[in-house]
């Protein structure tokens, strides 16, 4: 038996895509909503996986300092593209470090209402 846990927050943020021959080329932006998911075997005291609105609070502050900036300026994406994919797995392997001992099952990240990468192991 297992529990999974979803929550989504919007971002507004830049980037450009190096090597790219498409529009993406250039520094653009995009609303992205990012949704995490959180499975668990064992609910707490209170019959929960965790509280949502704790956990919200956390992925917002979290998301916090990828929001209203150009990714591409960014230490982790110094050495490799922001694109959709790159930016779910950054989530991914930073998120998941903050919200121990809760484990994370995966991120999905929309670019747009039709356009989405979801990174899971």
């Amino acid at each position: 038996m297992m529990f999974e846990l979803s929550i989504q927050e919007d971002i507004a943020s830049a980037h450009f895509l190096k090597g790219h021959e498409g529009k993406c080329k250039g520094l653009h932006g995009h609303n992205w909503k990012i949704e995490v998911c959180v499975v668990s075997d064992k609910l707490d005291e209170v019959g929960r996986v965790s509280d949502f609105a704790f956990l919200k609070k956390q992925l917002k502050e979290f998301l916090s300092g990828i929001d209203h900036v150009c990714l591409n300026e960014l230490d982790d994406f110094k050495d490799h593209n922001p694109t959709t994919e790159n930016i779910a797995k950054y989530i991914y392997d930073h998120f998941g470090k903050i919200i121990l001992p809760l484990s994370l099952k995966s991120v999905q990240v929309w670019e747009s209402e039709t356009s989405s990468v979801k990174y899971y192991l």
